[in-house]
């Protein structure tokens, strides 16, 4: 949820409840809804909220995603709570996925990206090829490093397990992945993260790097391009326990 004091935005309200809470508990006016696609844990608490409140539903125009809404694509631009979100095109977890950027909120970039990039990991590739997710957190990584990255799942201590197996001589990895678990150990959420940290640790938009190259090809030795290694780490991953 973003906020002014009086009105909100919440993005891919999975559960209804909560935001409802949250609205009579602070008083706040549900001016927006922001969905990035349409798996179920993202939308399922649009129609509740959008009967409760009026609340605008913005989300992306190749998915099936509960109706009235505004169909958004990529080079689309959304305005709300005095904000100017960019819409992104960033196939890959599903095939319509879309991401909001605003360049400036309270001083900083800001990214709701859904699946698409985690902290320390990516989105799964249920419907869009290695090479889409590739070009898309291609787009997301070439975004400010102190753009703020609000992904959707608090998935990173397992990503950062994966990731040290890639990686284990990374020491930013390491340093992250210890303040990682202490926030986690007292309760608190490691997001938001922020882009430069992202481009330091997390293997999916460091699959490029000779060291991640050389850990893929002791998976699976035919992945050659950058789109076979790609799509070789995101298998390694997809079998990691």
């Amino acid at each position: 949820m973003v906020h002014d004091g009086h009105r909100a935005v919440v993005v891919d309200p999975g559960d209804a409840q909560p935001v409802l809470q949250t609205l009579q508990q602070t008083g706040l006016q549900l001016d927006a809804i922001l969905v990035t696609h349409h798996h179920e844990d993202h939308v399922g608490g649009v129609d509740e909220l959008r009967e409760a409140t009026g609340a605008t539903v913005y989300g992306p125009a190749g998915e099936d995603i509960p109706e009235p809404y505004e169909h958004l694509g990529g080079g689309d631009r959304v305005q709300v709570l005095g904000l100017d979100f960019s819409v992104f095109d960033v196939p890959g977890h599903t095939a319509g996925h879309i991401a909001f950027y605003s360049p400036d909120m309270d001083g900083q970039p800001l990214l709701f990206c859904g699946d698409t990039l985690f902290s320390g990991g990516c989105g799964r590739l249920f419907e869009g090829t290695p090479a889409q997710m590739l070009a898309s957190l291609d787009q997301l990584a070439a975004l400010p490093g102190n753009t703020r990255v609000c992904c959707t799942h608090e998935y990173t201590l397992g990503n950062l397990r994966f990731a040290r197996v890639v990686e284990p001589d990374n020491q930013p990895l390491r340093q992250y992945m210890t303040a990682c678990e202490d926030k986690r150990a007292r309760q608190l959420p490691t997001l938001p993260s922020s882009m430069a940290l992202e481009r330091d640790i997390n293997p999916f938009l460091r699959s490029r790097q000779p060291a991640v190259i050389q850990a893929v090809h002791a998976f699976n030795p035919a992945a050659r391009d950058e789109t076979t290694v790609f799509a070789a780490l995101r298998e390694w991953k997809n079998q990691f326990r």
